[in-house]
Parts: structure tokens; C-alpha cells; sequence
């Protein structure tokens, strides 16, 4: 059996290596560091792929999300809601531009922002709504565009964790997650389903005017050299991190299909255990592209389970120890406990177990054998 990996890029990149490094060696042979042609093909491709009009490659994902804020308009003391059980990155850059940030509970069967809960923050201070499609699953887009639509306010994709997955609408429609609300955000962190070997970011929306803002912000505020128009940062895809995603995107509905066949094993080897509830998602569908999988351990010793597979070099994490509203940069006398009893549940419970495209069968075998030893003993 292979060593087991938390992610296992190395032997994703062995797989694609003659087409990386080709691609590497076209921007070294060119020289075209920054904002090359590999970094418009790349943008291009990403447009079709998700069926939206504007791709926006920035640095990486945390920049992507400010920058999504910034083209909006949005000003000190609006509000923005978003979930206490995600990644700090979403309610960091919220602060970060002055902006009030409200916290709120998620769903427990799909650990996403909660409806009931966005509809109780609204304020006439609130301005935008910013659902995370949390480990790969897509949010209730339906259910928050409709209220965004009834209350005027924006929706921001936190798509860091999704991208590639169909958003299926209540009408069936399907969408590329992302290309749904007024803009989106993805990460392409190498351990994302779709990443490059650095940092890398990106920003969709069909809006002409918010594109073009955007464009300006990610580059000094310049749609001509030395003229600033806008208040911009610095923040720019390199053409070397474009080469590798630019190899990688024909390959990301496999990637993700292989993500959910795991998903499917690791949930028949956990079926119907008392002490395990396993992700639900359609196996036919590709509404669901486990940027994890988690599992949640209940009435059991989650963290002694954790202990036991490290010691039989099974990598394991949780996925988050710690809700934002508790963090020490976050605490805000808004927030009571009472607010928050599904996301003070997940972070007892739930837990990650490797996931990545190039796992097999024999370790799948070895971590689920792992799992139900300890929790049988």
C-alpha cells in the first residue's frame, strides 16, 4: 500500500507531469511572468468551463474574496453576513475592510449557512450575504437569492472548497456553483480540488461594470499604466501558477468524480453504524466534490479516534476545532451560544478523513478498518 496522504499531489502531478512541465517551460522560455498569455488562456477556459461571463485570476483566494467586496462598494459598518463553521479567510477580510460581520448557524445535515438563521440577521445595515459551499457542498443558492432579491442585498460565493460542482436548482437547472450570486471566489491552494503549486485566486461574476471595476482593483486600480482610477491592491495570478491550472482544468470533472467514488466507499464501509453519520449526497450526481470528507462521530471519543488512526500513520484532521464566533480576533458581545448550537455541535463531531484524487482501494480499506476498530472496541 502506498503512504497514506492527507492530499497526495505528488503522485496527481506524476500523472499529468509532461503536460505541467511543458507548460512551465513555455512561460520560462517566454519569460511572461506576470499577466502572460497563459494567464488569459487559462481565464478563457475557466469561462467556458463555468459558463460565466467574467473570470478574474487574482493571488489567491483570501484576495479574491476582499477584492469581490471592494468591487461591490461596500462601506465601513455594512453589514455581511456569513457562517460561523468555515475557514477564518471568509469573516477575515470582512474585518479587514472595516466592514461588521455577522456570524451565523448552519444547517447540520449539510453543515452549510442556515436559511432561518440569515433571514433572523438581517438588518437595514445588512448589504451583502456570503454563503460557503462548505467541503464541496453547494449552499441552498435557490433559498438566498431569494432573499438577497427581497431584501437588496448582494450574495458573495466563498467557492473555495466547490468549484466544479453543479448547484441543482429547483426547477433542475444546473449551475457551476460560483457563477450563481452577483460574484464569486474560489482558492486555487495546491490541496484544492482544482490547484496550482503556489498560491492562486480568482473572482467570477456576470456583471460587465463589476468586472471591470474588479479588473482595475486586482492591479493597482490601472486599466491604463500609471493611471489609477480605482483603489486597487496588488494582486495578480502568476503565469507560472496559470501553466499548471491551465494543464489541470481538462481534468477536474475526473478529479472530482474520483473524490465522490471515495465518498461513496468510505460512506458503505461506515453504513448504518450507530456511532458514525456519514455525508449524504446523490452518487449520480455531481452536486456534491468532496473538498473533504467528514464524517461526524458521535456519542463516541472523536478526538481519542483521531489519536489512534496518527498512530497507524493514518493522516486525519478537524475540520474546525474552533467556531469564528469564539476565535480571540473575532469575539463581538453580539454573539451568544444560544446562536449557535448546530455549529458548537460539528465542532465536537466532525472530523476529516483523507481525501484526494489518487486514493485506492486497498487504503480506503486500511483507514475505514482503522475507524471501525476503535470505535467497536
Amino acid at each position: 500500500m502506498k503512504k497514506l496522504q492527507m492530499v497526495d499531489l505528488k503522485s496527481q502531478y506524476d500523472k499529468i507531469k509532461d503536460t505541467v512541465n511543458t507548460s512551465i517551460q513555455e512561460v520560462l522560455d517566454t519569460t511572461t511572468y506576470i499577466n502572460g498569455p497563459l494567464v488569459h488562456e487559462f481565464q478563457k477556459n475557466l469561462e467556458n468551463y463555468l459558463g460565466v461571463k467574467h473570470v478574474i485570476p487574482c493571488a489567491n483566494g483570501t484576495d479574491a474574496l476582499q477584492i469581490a467586496m471592494m468591487g461591490l462598494g461596500l462601506k465601513p459598518d455594512d453589514e455581511v453576513i456569513t457562517a460561523d463553521f468555515t475557514f477564518a479567510a471568509t469573516v477575515e477580510v470582512i474585518a479587514l475592510l472595516q466592514l461588521t460581520p455577522v456570524l451565523v448557524d448552519v444547517e447540520m445535515d449539510t453543515m452549510n449557512i442556515s436559511v432561518e438563521a440569515i433571514k433572523k440577521a438581517i438588518t437595514p445595515k445588512t448589504k451583502a450575504i456570503v454563503p460557503v459551499h462548505l467541503f464541496g457542498r453547494p449552499a441552498n443558492m435557490d433559498a438566498i437569492m431569494q432573499i438577497a432579491a427581497e431584501h437588496n442585498l448582494f450574495v458573495i460565493e466563498d467557492n473555495a472548497q466547490a468549484i466544479g460542482a453543479d448547484y441543482v436548482s429547483e426547477n433542475g437547472s444546473k449551475t457551476k456553483v460560483g457563477a450563481i450570486g452577483h460574484v464569486g471566489a474560489t482558492s486555487f491552494f495546491p490541496s484544492k480540488n482544482l490547484g496550482c503549486y503556489g498560491d492562486g485566486g480568482a473572482i467570477f461574476t456576470n456583471d460587465d461594470d463589476l468586472a471591470h471595476t474588479i479588473r482595475g482593483i486586482v492591479n493597482h486600480g490601472m486599466y491604463e499604466r500609471y493611471h489609477h482610477d480605482v483603489v486597487g491592491v496588488n494582486s495578480r495570478l502568476d503565469s507560472i501558477q496559470a501553466a499548471v491550472l491551465n494543464a489541470k482544468l481538462p481534468f477536474l470533472n475526473d478529479y472530482n468524480k474520483a473524490r465522490r467514488q471515495a465518498a461513496t466507499k468510505y460512506n458503505a464501509a461506515f453504513s448504518d453504524h450507530g456511532n458514525i453519520v456519514t455525508p449524504n449526497f446523490d452518487e449520480n450526481e455531481n452536486n456534491h466534490v468532496f473538498h473533504q470528507y467528514c464524517p461526524r462521530i458521535i456519542n463516541a471519543d472523536r478526538d481519542g479516534l483521531l489519536t489512534h488512526l496518527q498512530s497507524k500513520g493514518i493522516p486525519c484532521a478537524i475540520y474546525y476545532p474552533i467556531p469564528l464566533h469564539a476565535q480571540k480576533a473575532y469575539l463581538d458581545s453580539r454573539y451568544k451560544e444560544e446562536q449557535f448550537p448546530v455549529t458548537n455541535q460539528l465542532v465536537q463531531e466532525v472530523m476529516a478523513l483523507p481525501m484526494h484524487t489518487e486514493l485506492e482501494d486497498d487504503q480506503i480499506a486500511f483507514i475505514t478498518d482503522a475507524v471501525l476498530e476503535f470505535l467497536n472496541k
